[in-house]
């Protein structure tokens, strides 16, 4: 049966400069909402490789726990070369590209719940909730729906639902040149979207797909992935999300949860003739206790741990994206509808999202905008080291700096722009999908073992070993030492070149 069939116009279509224009308002107010934060968490990962595309000459040491990363997607050439063709700092195109990421997204749920529901108030009703749980966790995984600045994930995600309604209208070319672009932006989300359009195509093929995924699994450990090291085994143990018989009982319902709530909106579906939306429900639940399964077969095993590294549960994330944007349209269809005032509930969704990201950021302002002082003892840091230090400086912070209080997770190399010691924060996420990294890291981060101890003989130790010239330290320091910068949390200071010292052996 055609799926137009289930379509119903609205009684006034409203215009397409009008839709525009309040998807461009509540884009806004996402952003608003949720905040801006252009170089913190994975932009760590991300930002340096888009700055050594735009200067080669920075980062002349370390670099490969960013530079695996910038190899494998177009993402950093994309921001050079919008900078470059714009002539806009790289300030200013992350602020515009991560705008219009998110405008993308909801534009895209916004046509996936008309499509569903055939209205335009069911259309808003999804836009509006994505919008207002943009920065929702997604359970098992350690990302939001959206993040707090431009990644790309940012555009893996934006095109993801458009893949699926390309998919839904059967414009199969259309999905195949987005998953084309996605996969030279995010490989490993687009083997997802990819997914999840199979099984949505047919159920036939759906069983093919689920015939031949046993025998691929077999093959990946031979055929793709050497032994796991005992350094890269020390790094998967430290992030326990990869594998969900360590899930926490909140993370278990946040897998099943979703998918319950898709089975009883499927039922909604089929009793009211929604056959898209129906389809889109139970290819959900079918895409997500599939790739469930495939989580627990490649983390059980000892000998399928590099599997880890593909992340088979992150296929949750367009999951999530799906459920919010039909419960959003069966919200507004059958409670919010036409009275103005009970749409007002999205305000406190977004409060409640803003009072979240404020807890996440409390020593950062709500909105970094290019150009802003932030105030932000570790960032005025890092901005000085930036503007008054050599560009082949080589710096070591205490590696758990990230997750220190009033640090924010802002990165070093992002804002600094330069090289630095592995840390223990974001190097390991790179070395879980890098593992040539994992004994580099190791190496790095425990000659920096107890570094809130160390003193003038560990620093030279560092010099020495590395070539490290300049840390940066929590106040008070180390006595002794030339910093040239400092402010009530930190100092900057730079290590003598002292001859090496002596083994106390």
């Amino acid at each position: 049966m055609a799926e137009t069939t289930q379509t119903r116009t609205a009684a006034v279509p409203p215009t397409r400069a009008t839709t525009l224009t309040l998807l461009f308002f509540l884009t806004t107010a996402a952003v608003l909402a949720h905040g801006y934060h252009p170089f913190v968490e994975d932009a760590e990962i991300y930002v340096p490789g888009i700055k050594k595309a735009l200067n080669p000459g920075l980062y002349p040491f370390n670099d490969g726990f960013f530079a695996s990363h910038a190899r494998l997607t177009l993402f950093p050439n994309v921001m050079a070369w919008s900078v470059r063709i714009t002539h806009l700092p790289l300030e200013w195109i992350l602020l515009v590209w991560h705008f219009a990421c998110i405008f993308v997204l909801l534009a895209g749920c916004w046509k996936l719940g008309r499509t569903c529901f055939g209205t335009v108030r069911a259309a808003w009703g999804g836009a509006a909730l994505v919008a207002a749980l943009l920065t929702i966790p997604v359970a098992g995984t350690a990302l939001y729906l959206m993040d707090q600045y431009v990644n790309p994930r940012s555009f893996s995600t934006a095109a993801s639902v458009w893949i699926v309604l390309a998919v839904a209208r059967r414009k199969y070319l259309q999905a195949a040149v987005l998953i084309l672009l996605v996969a030279m932006v995010h490989p490993l989300m687009a083997g997802f979207v990819l997914a999840f359009a199979a099984l949505l195509i047919g159920a036939r093929r759906m069983q093919q797909a689920l015939s031949l995924q046993p025998f691929a699994l077999a093959l990946l450990p031979i055929a793709l992935f050497p032994p796991v090291t005992g350094a890269y085994r020390q790094v998967l143990e430290s992030h326990s999300y990869f594998f969900p018989l360590r899930w926490a009982w909140y993370e278990w319902l946040g897998m099943f949860g979703p998918l319950l709530i898709l089975w009883w909106l499927g039922r909604v579906a089929h009793r009211r003739k929604l056959v898209l939306m129906e389809r889109l429900c139970f290819t959900s639940i079918v895409f997500g206790l599939l790739f469930l399964l495939i989580g627990l077969m490649v983390t059980i095993p000892p000998q399928f741990a590099r599997l880890a590294e593909l992340q088979p549960l992150r296929s949750l994330l367009l999951i999530y994206v799906l459920l919010f944007v039909i419960s959003g349209g069966l919200l507004a269809e059958h409670v919010l509808q036409a009275k103005l005032w009970r749409w007002l509930v999205f305000v406190p969704l977004g409060a409640g999202m803003f009072y979240a990201q404020r807890q996440l950021f409390p020593a950062t302002p709500h909105l970094e905008w290019p150009g802003r002082r932030t105030g932000n003892q570790w960032v005025e840091a890092f901005l000085w080291i930036r503007g008054n230090t050599p560009v082949d400086a080589y710096f070591a912070l205490d590696p758990e700096h990230m997750r220190l209080p009033g640090e924010d997770q802002h990165g070093f190399r992002a804002i600094a722009e330069r090289s630095m010691l592995a840390d223990r924060v974001k190097d390991s996420g790179a070395v879980t999908m890098f593992p040539a990294l994992a004994q580099a890291w190791l190496e790095q981060v425990s000659s920096m073992q107890g570094w809130k101890d160390f003193g003038m003989e560990d620093f030279a130790r560092l010099h020495h070993q590395y070539g490290v010239d300049w840390v940066v330290l929590q106040q008070p320091g180390v006595t002794g030492m030339e910093c040239p910068y400092e402010n009530a949390a930190l100092r900057v200071c730079r290590i003598p070149d002292t001859p090496p010292v002596p083994s106390s052996q």
